[in-house]
């Protein structure tokens, strides 16, 4: 290991002792958590009220009127919804939000990036999401040592699926390498021209503890490369990623806008089309035949984070104009997911917007005509389902790991309590405990 990543790793490890102690771990194996009402993630009517019985770090029995063992510890949230651990599926945790990607390079360090992580990490789970997919970071592989930290206890954070590193063509959405040619980074070989090269890199990153590809299958819509409708990668180098990356029992999920790069993805059989913001009627099709093996995950909110007027803001006008331009599409696109009724998975893209909005998400796609119990399925059934984790995250239910939170109110009638998470727990680990009247 190089000198730098073990320096971060000490440095993560001392600070997680800090941060982990807001964790409260039972005092009792067997908990109860108690509230008015329990929604378990599957779709199906809520508990009122609803409880969970849990041992150790996973759930035995849910009901309305569960015995308590002696000595259990009881937890009772009032009125409040229990709901399992949100999941989002696209996620960027390390490095400084206030750093635009295309500037780290030159502007942070991976220790820097890794140390941020950490930030990110926290303030995430504490936002409700308990699990994580990372779509890979600046400096590639510092996500693969956050989600060992995380695993490992050093630190508190969601569980997390990580790419490791982008896949992208040289001059594409995710060739960060925008400074001047005689300048070099050499840690950085995520570029690949050519199938060969592809699955090359394919390899490269599984080998380095990345657990799913992230290929750049078009433009981007914060990046000085070609144009976010554009597809970057032609079919037969999305094909290689896919061939290669299933061999190894991998997922691929594919950044694409572009109407002609999502339907290339499809066809060439990723899991996920993420952002998907010209999806066509075609490419609905494709995904509705695909028989659940392809999902689509928009991640809307950024239109409106992007633009936003913060001083932490960092990304230029030129890419605060490309989000103008398609948003409005991307609207269209998710709408037209909806009316087709496709299952649609719940990202965000954090950073974009800032680590622990995440739950905005919601709100956005209720407005736009989404019932709250789907968008609520998306963020944690269906998510786990997508990931491939749906025997263990995802619902309240029996011998699944204890992921839950808690809002006040109720996020059927207001979904915009899901921004306001005021307990979760991880694991059979509480880490926030602040709803009120507790």
């Amino acid at each position: 290991m190089s000198g730098f990543l073990l320096r971060c790793l000490l440095t993560l490890s001392l600070w997680g002792i800090a941060a982990g102690a807001n964790a409260d771990p039972p005092s009792s194996p067997v908990t109860i958590l108690r509230a008015a009402r329990l929604i378990d993630g599957t779709g199906a009517a809520p508990l009122s009220p609803g409880m969970i019985l849990i041992e150790g770090a996973r759930i035995v029995e849910i009901g309305s009127n569960l015995p308590v063992p002696a000595g259990a510890r009881v937890i009772d949230l009032g009125n409040a919804t229990l709901l399992p651990g949100l999941i989002d599926l696209h996620t960027h945790l390390t490095g400084d939000e206030r750093v635009h990607w295309e500037d780290a390079l030159t502007k942070s360090t991976p220790v820097r990036d890794a140390l941020w992580g950490a930030r990110n990490a926290r303030v995430t789970l504490l936002a409700g999401f308990t699990t994580c997919r990372d779509m890979g970071p600046a400096w590639p592989y510092v996500d693969v040592e956050l989600r060992r930290a995380i695993d490992e206890g050093a630190i508190p954070g969601p569980r997390m699926l990580v790419a490791g590193a982008y896949v992208s063509s040289t001059g594409g959405a995710g060739d960060a390498r925008q400074f001047s040619t005689y300048v070099d980074v050499p840690i950085v070989r995520n570029l690949a021209d050519g199938p060969a090269e592809v699955t090359k890199v394919v390899r490269t990153n599984l080998k380095n503890g990345a657990d799913f590809i992230k290929i750049l299958a078009t433009g981007a819509v914060l990046s000085k490369g070609i144009s976010p409708g554009a597809q970057q990668y032609s079919d037969d180098e999305i094909r290689a990623a896919v061939v290669e990356a299933h061999r190894w029992g991998k997922q691929v999920a594919a950044h694409a806008h572009g109407a002609e790069g999502i339907k290339a993805a499809i066809r060439a059989g990723v899991r996920t089309v993420d952002h998907g913001s010209f999806l066509d009627d075609e490419a609905v099709s494709l995904l509705k035949h695909s028989n659940r093996q392809v999902f689509y995950v928009p991640t809307l909110y950024t239109y409106e984070a992007i633009d936003r007027t913060d001083a932490g803001n960092p990304i230029p006008e030129s890419e605060r104009q490309r989000a103008r331009d398609i948003r409005e599409i991307g609207y269209a696109g998710f709408k037209r997911a909806l009316a087709a009724g496709l299952p649609i998975g719940f990202g965000t893209d954090a950073q974009v917007i800032p680590h622990g909005q995440n739950a905005r998400e919601f709100a956005l796609r209720v407005k736009l005509g989404e019932a709250p119990m789907a968008a609520i399925v998306s963020a944690t059934s269906l998510n786990a389902e997508i990931i491939g984790w749906q025997d263990r995250v995802g619902s309240i239910a029996a011998h699944k790991l204890a992921d839950i939170i808690a809002v006040s109110g109720d996020p059927l009638r207001d979904i915009t309590a899901l921004e306001r998470v005021g307990f979760v727990m991880k694991d059979g680990v509480v880490y926030r405990d602040e709803l009120a009247g507790r």
